[in-house]
């Protein structure tokens, strides 16, 4: 959490954190926060930036690194932020649940809508979009990295075991850094913009679809889709930060 919180920093500040912290003042959290917002940025997303920092700040207090006085998220309130994404998370025995089911009898597109679920949340809720996108190329040592379509971030996240046995279950027979890893397109059919829009969409479709036999499988009470898996990393992700925060 403090590495995404960090990493987002030093892209605000141009790669340079060496500054006091009493440098951060109102008017310094009102920029990053415009900065976050033109950047796209989820509530729940600036949340935990925002909690990170201030947890980084409280432990640079009791370190007398810097003057409590200085202190300026009391007056920022960090709760503005809407995080009403959290509704649509689910439990960590949920996900569980759905990570250790038994697929092997079932159709293909029921076993693909569970690993493309459990991709997303193992790899910090990266969305359906950028999944159908992800070629060979971005697995570096074992890291996923790759360009967020929307906002066109750089993301780099590590790659757990379980991440990286979906992977080799969908990548019999590519051995190009240009192969797409889960082969919703296909180079030699998806050629321009509008094709690879279109066959995102209709897989997305059926994914999803597919998610609905996976939650009463399970006995996930929830409207299960490829946001859920999303939001449920950011959840997670707000509450290690709230008690990142209360611990400091």
């Amino acid at each position: 959490m403090f590495r995404y919180a960090s990493n987002s920093l030093k892209k605000f500040c141009g790669n340079d954190l060496d500054f006091p912290f009493h440098n951060i003042d109102i008017q310094w959290l009102n920029k990053y926060e415009q900065w976050l917002r033109n950047k796209n940025c989820a509530e729940v997303t600036m949340s935990v930036y925002f909690r990170t920092l201030k947890t980084a700040y409280k432990k640079a207090i009791d370190a007398k690194c810097t003057l409590k006085s200085s202190y300026p998220l009391d007056e920022y309130r960090v709760s503005k932020f809407d995080i009403s994404t959290q509704k649509r998370a689910i439990s960590k025995e949920a996900i569980k649940r759905i990570m250790s089911v038994d697929l092997n009898k079932e159709k293909f597109y029921i076993q693909f809508g569970r690993d493309i679920f459990i991709f997303s949340y193992l790899c910090a809720g990266i969305n359906f979009t950028d999944i159908a996108n992800l070629k060979f190329c971005n697995l570096i040592d074992n890291k996923l990295v790759y360009i967020r379509k929307k906002t066109k971030k750089k993301i780099s996240t590590p790659l757990s075991n379980e991440a990286l046995q979906i992977i080799q279950k969908y990548s019999t027979g590519k051995t190009k850094p240009i192969d797409y890893v889960f082969s919703i397109l296909n180079p030699t059919i998806h050629k321009t913009e509008l094709q690879r829009y279109n066959r995102i969409h209709k897989v997305f479709g059926k994914v999803n679809y597919a998610l609905k036999k996976v939650a009463q499988l399970t006995g996930v009470n929830v409207n299960l889709t490829t946001y859920v898996a999303r939001h449920t990393f950011q959840s997670f992700s707000l509450q290690v930060s709230k008690l990142q925060e209360q611990d400091s």
